[in-house]
């Protein structure tokens, strides 16, 4: 059966990375994950925890909501298998609370790992209580409505970033970052590789070898017309402030 491109519709059945590939790109977090896919995938910086310390990896599930209203997230819920990160977007910027506890009581039953959502999040400090993690544009407790249906699992664009469901979503402190599902195992591959190497260098910089010479960057720094000087009085010209 074919069907209408349309922005109200619900997709039940969508492809998934493989769990271990998951698992490897949440120990290398959102910093690595982003530089091992060439420095890309990361949502806008406003994206931020509503509580120090959390981590996540998963599944996206998008979600495309409107301004002020939340029950496309209602009918995301059931769409929702353990594991998966609820990707939120709106059509329009927003910044009420269109998330809460009882919302956050329903993902967690489903067994769903937390949410991202390019709008606002209500009910902080019993979500921290929970530790259900949640990377919101804002914090507020303006209500919403239920009266215009949306989509789920169709592409999105969340704070910036382009989201098909099915994509690995990778969020801690630093932010959050989106891995496509095709590359993800590459990707996976490229963190692993880096994450051995910075080990590597962790422990000469720790040694106290400097990041200069590690790095190689004295020719390069030469070349860019860096000079040293002993001292200030040894320039003919002083340089003004």
């Amino acid at each position: 059966m074919s069907v209408v491109p349309s922005r109200q519709i619900a997709v039940r059945h969508i492809e998934r990375a493989e769990a271990g590939v998951v698992a490897r790109l949440g120990r290398a977090g959102v910093a690595t994950a982003h530089e091992a896919q060439g420095r890309a995938g990361l949502l806008q910086p406003g994206m931020r925890p509503i509580y120090a310390g959390a981590a996540i990896a998963g599944s996206a599930v998008t979600v495309l909501a409107h301004p002020g209203d939340n029950w496309m997230l209602h009918v995301a819920a059931e769409l929702c298998q353990p594991g998966d990160v609820l990707v939120v977007a709106c059509s329009a910027e927003n910044r009420d609370g269109m998330f809460g506890e009882l919302l956050a009581t329903s993902l967690r039953a489903r067994g769903v790992a937390g949410l991202v959502i390019d709008a606002g999040c209500r009910d902080v400090q019993a979500l921290t209580a929970m530790a259900f993690p949640v990377w919101s544009r804002a914090v507020s407790a303006k209500g919403t409505i239920k009266a215009t249906p949306g989509s789920v699992n169709l592409p999105v664009v969340c704070a910036g970033a382009l989201v098909h469901a099915g994509d690995v979503i990778v969020a801690d402190d630093d932010g959050v970052c989106v891995v496509p599902r095709v590359q993800a195992a590459a990707v996976a591959d490229a963190c692993d590789t880096r994450l051995r190497k910075e080990a590597v260098n962790r422990a000469r910089l720790a040694a106290g070898e400097l990041g200069l010479d590690i790095y190689g960057m004295r020719p390069a720094l030469e070349r860019a017309g860096l000079v040293y000087v002993d001292h200030l009085s040894d320039l003919d010209t002083p340089p003004r402030p």
